[in-house]
């Protein structure tokens, strides 16, 4: 390998990190805007979610939401409410947490063409409800797991995937 394509190997890697490092804090500061709820809080993560996957693409956007997740565990206030620390990562809204992981990757799939878009951030949103109610449901229960997990939840997820829809389509006309 040239000294030229190291250079420009090493380069894209700084700025894919540097993409993936701002795609993180824009979920740690989307974790602060937020309706305390119990046991999940209503937060603006899933559109951030939503939004570094499908305009970062598959890979960036799961880096970004591995980045914040380390981030969280080593401490750093960038959870929910400003909380840190491995012991969120095992609480209530860690399957949430962790199902922000898939949710990104499949976001990145939104391509062009609106049924595409409609149909993947539909499914990305929905994914990240899989684990959170499955790992919640071992604290409170499956039936009080989906109706305070996931029930409660669908009408700012509706609302939350169309403004994600309609923030793709503006950044993707210009």
């Amino acid at each position: 390998m040239t000294m030229t394509a190291i250079a420009a190997r090493a380069a894209g890697a700084a700025r894919f990190w540097g993409l993936a490092l701002l795609g993180s804090a824009l979920l740690a500061a989307s974790a602060q805007i937020s309706l305390p709820m119990w046991p999940v809080p209503a937060t603006l993560q899933t559109l951030a979610v939503l939004l570094l996957g499908a305009l970062g693409g598959p890979r960036l956007g799961a880096a970004s939401v591995a980045l914040y997740l380390a981030e969280g565990a080593a401490g750093l206030p960038v959870f929910a409410g400003g909380a840190g620390g491995v012991a969120v990562l095992a609480g209530p809204t860690a399957g949430y947490l962790l199902g922000f992981l898939p949710a990104a990757w499949l976001a990145g799939l939104a391509g062009r063409g609106l049924a595409r878009q409609v149909l993947v951030l539909t499914a990305a949103h929905l994914l990240l409800f899989i684990p959170g109610i499955a790992w919640l449901a071992g604290f409170v229960g499956w039936e009080r797991a989906v109706s305070a997990g996931f029930v409660v939840f669908l009408p700012g997820t509706v609302v939350k995937t169309a403004l994600a829809l309609a923030i793709l389509r503006a950044v993707r006309r210009g």
